[in-house]
C-alpha cells in the first residue's frame, strides 16, 4: 500500500485577502505562496470562521464552529479579558490523524489556552515548537507582557532571533528530519506574522523602501513583513523538494481573518478589516497543492471555510470522521468535480469585550448570496446580496422583510445549537 500523503498546513495571522502578488495586491510580492497556488488550486472566496485568532484556530483544529468547542471568542493571557476555553471533548485534527499513524508537529502560535490541559502536546501533538500565547509584543524578545511563553514541547526556551526566521527554520528542519520516515507527517505552521507589531528585519524594510518608493510608511512595513513570511515559506517548500517529499505532501496556506488597515494592510475590494464581519474581515487568501491529485493553476469559487480544511484532509487520507462537525469536505472540488454549496448555511460569531462589545456579540450568517451580518452590539443587523453587492455597498434590509425573517431565523438557530457549550474553564 503507498504511503499515506504528508501534510503541511500553513496559517498566517491577519493576512488579508489582497496582499498576497496572486490576487494582484498593490506592491506586494509573494512568489512562494503563489507557488503553491500555481502548483495547484487558490479559492476566490475561501472564510476564515472569524474575525479574530482563536475562534478561526479552533475551527481549523476541529472542523467545528467555534462556538461548538468552546472559543466564541479571543482566548487571552489575563482571564478578566479572556473569551474562550478549548472544550476538552473536542476532538482535534492531529488527534483524529493518528488513526493513521500520522507524526503531528506543531511549529508557531498556538493561541487555543494557556491551561496544562490545553497545552498542544494534550491536544493530539507529538511535537510543539513555538509560543503558547495570544500575540507578541516584539518578534525578537518574544515576550508577551513580559511573559515568556515560548516553548519546546513543555520547556520554556528563549531562543534568539526573529519568530519568523525561527518558525521557517524548526520548520524546515522537522522537515528534513523526517526523510526516509516509514510514517506520514502532519506539519502545523502557524506564522505570527503579519499580525502586529509590525516589525519586519530592517533589511527587509530597505528592501521594500527602494522597490515601492510609492508606499507609504505604514504600508512599506507591512509588505516587508508579509514578504519576509513569505521567503520562509518558500525555505519550507524547498526543504519538502530537497528531501524528495514535495510529490507526496498536501500543502495548505490561509490566514485566520482578514488584515488590519491601519498598520499598512490591504484586504483587496472587500469591505472592512480583522475584527468585522465584512467581507474584508473574513474572506482571506487560500492555496492548496497536492502533485499528482489535483490539477495545476486552478481557481475555484467554492464559497469554504477554514473549519472545511479538517473534513477534507480526513477524507484525503482516509480517516472516517465518526463524530459530529460542521466542516464539509471539498475533496471533490481539490479534485475538479463540482460541489453544490448554494443552500450551505455559513455562520461566524465573535465574543469580545471592552466597550464596544461590553462581552455581547457580533455575528454574520449566509446561505447563497444573502449575507446578514450585525456588526457590533451597538449597530442594526445588515442585509447584503454578495451576487449583485460583492462590496457590500447597499444595505437591503428595508423593503426585503421576507428575506429579512428567513435569513434571521437561520442565525437564530445556529446561536441556540451553541447554547449548551460553556467558554469559560469550568
Amino acid at each position: 500500500m503507498p504511503r499515506s500523503p504528508n501534510i503541511v498546513l500553513i496559517l498566517a495571522d491577519d493576512h488579508g485577502y489582497g496582499d498576497v502578488s496572486m490576487h494582484d495586491g498593490p506592491h506586494i510580492r509573494t512568489p512562494n505562496i503563489d507557488r503553491i497556488a500555481q502548483d495547484g488550486m487558490r479559492f476566490s472566496q475561501f472564510y476564515a470562521n472569524s474575525s479574530v485568532c482563536s475562534p478561526s484556530r479552533a475551527a481549523l483544529m476541529t472542523g467545528r464552529y467555534p462556538d461548538r468547542v468552546g472559543v466564541p471568542g479571543v482566548i487571552r493571557t489575563h482571564p478578566e479579558n479572556n473569551w474562550g476555553y478549548f472544550a476538552q471533548e473536542a476532538v482535534t485534527l492531529p488527534a483524529i490523524l493518528k488513526r493513521k499513524e500520522y507524526h503531528t508537529a506543531l511549529i508557531g502560535k498556538w493561541h487555543l489556552g494557556l491551561e496544562p490541559e490545553n497545552h498542544p502536546c494534550r491536544r493530539g501533538f507529538d511535537h510543539f515548537h513555538g509560543f503558547l500565547g495570544d500575540m507578541m509584543d516584539d518578534y525578537y524578545t518574544h515576550l508577551r507582557h513580559n511573559q515568556n511563553y515560548m516553548r519546546h514541547d513543555t520547556e520554556t526556551i528563549d531562543p534568539r532571533g526573529h519568530a519568523t526566521d525561527l518558525f521557517s527554520d524548526w520548520s524546515a528542519e522537522f522537515i528534513r528530519s523526517r526523510q526516509g520516515a516509514s510514517d506520514p507527517f502532519y506539519l502545523y505552521l502557524a506564522y505570527n506574522a503579519p499580525h502586529t507589531p509590525i516589525q519586519p528585519p530592517e533589511e527587509w524594510v530597505d528592501r521594500i523602501r527602494e522597490r515601492e518608493p510609492d508606499a507609504s510608511p505604514e504600508r512599506v512595513k507591512y509588505l516587508a513583513l508579509v514578504e519576509h513570511m513569505d521567503h520562509g515559506i518558500g525555505r519550507v517548500l524547498d526543504a519538502l523538494d530537497e528531501t524528495g517529499q514535495a510529490s507526496n505532501t498536501i500543502v495548505v496556506y490561509t490566514s485566520d481573518n482578514g488584515g488590519q488597515l491601519n498598520v499598512g494592510a490591504h484586504n483587496g475590494s472587500w469591505r472592512g478589516q480583522k475584527g468585522q464581519m465584512y467581507e474584508g474581515g473574513i474572506r482571506v487568501p487560500a492555496c492548496v497543492r497536492w502533485p499528482d491529485e489535483m490539477a495545476p493553476g486552478t481557481v475555484d469559487d467554492t464559497a469554504a471555510m477554514l473549519m472545511d480544511i479538517y473534513p477534507t484532509l480526513c477524507e484525503a487520507v482516509g480517516v472516517a470522521v465518526d463524530h459530529e462537525i460542521e466542516g464539509q469536505s471539498i475533496l471533490p472540488t481539490l479534485r475538479g468535480e463540482a460541489q453544490d454549496f448554494s443552500e450551505r448555511v455559513y455562520y461566524w460569531l465573535r465574543k469580545e469585550g471592552g466597550r464596544q462589545f461590553l462581552g455581547l456579540n457580533q455575528h454574520a450568517v449566509r446561505r447563497g448570496d444573502v449575507k446578514l451580518l450585525h456588526n457590533d452590539p451597538s449597530s442594526p443587523l445588515e442585509l447584503y446580496h454578495l451576487g449583485n453587492d460583492p462590496t457590500e455597498s447597499t444595505d437591503l434590509r428595508d423593503g426585503n422583510g421576507a428575506s429579512f425573517a428567513e435569513i434571521g431565523q437561520l442565525l437564530q438557530t445556529e446561536m441556540q445549537k451553541a447554547g449548551s457549550v460553556p467558554w469559560q474553564r469550568r
